[in-house]
């Protein structure tokens, strides 16, 4: 979509019809604000609907990205532009649950359309006693279940980027992907 001249788009605010009496039978005149009243109608229609441009529910697809890119979504053309325009909405929210099972869940599903389950935690150890000796790291880490969700088929490469960029950086998650949901006795 284009916010450029648009053939047949009247101005709602012809500038010939706003010129002083001495202009309104002037051809020239008249001609040559017609002229500016196709360049600026575009101008005005954006105008008076921006309050849908910054809606992403209603924003132009165009202009989705960029309305994207206020709040940190990196736009991906491959997802339907429902899909994109939620991404956006629930931006916010995904951002606060970050580096969370719920946040990582969520994601997964928003962006590509699959279920997820999260075992491990994949967080810190301590001890209460001053100078005592580290615990031992859990080098597995955090294990993602992943099984298709509104699509037949899962796109490992697309689950593995949305797994590295939701899970906290201190941790190494692991990803399996399987045909179905996950059998209670597994």
């Amino acid at each position: 979509m284009s916010r450029a001249a648009v053939p047949g788009l009247r101005s709602r605010y012809p500038i010939g019809e706003q010129l002083p009496a001495l202009y309104a039978d002037d051809d020239l005149a008249q001609r040559f604000t017609a002229g500016l009243d196709v360049v600026l109608a575009p101008v005005f229609a954006t105008l008076d609907n921006l309050p849908a441009y910054l809606d992403p529910r209603l924003a132009p697809p165009d202009f989705l990205a960029w309305l994207g890119s206020w709040v940190g979504v990196a736009d991906d053309p491959r997802c339907p532009l429902e899909l994109r325009r939620e991404a956006v909405v629930r931006a916010l929210e995904l951002h606060r649950l970050r580096g969370t099972r719920k946040g990582l869940v969520e994601a997964l599903w928003l962006v590509l359309g699959v279920h997820a389950d999260v075992s491990g935690d994949g967080g810190a150890a301590w001890s209460r006693t001053p100078g005592a000796e580290l615990p031992p790291q859990d080098g597995a880490g955090p294990l993602v279940r992943v099984w298709p969700g509104r699509e037949p088929h899962v796109d490992a490469e697309r689950v593995r980027e949305t797994v590295r960029a939701m899970c906290p950086a201190h941790t190494a998650c692991r990803v399996e992907i399987l045909p179905g949901p996950p059998n209670e006795g597994r």
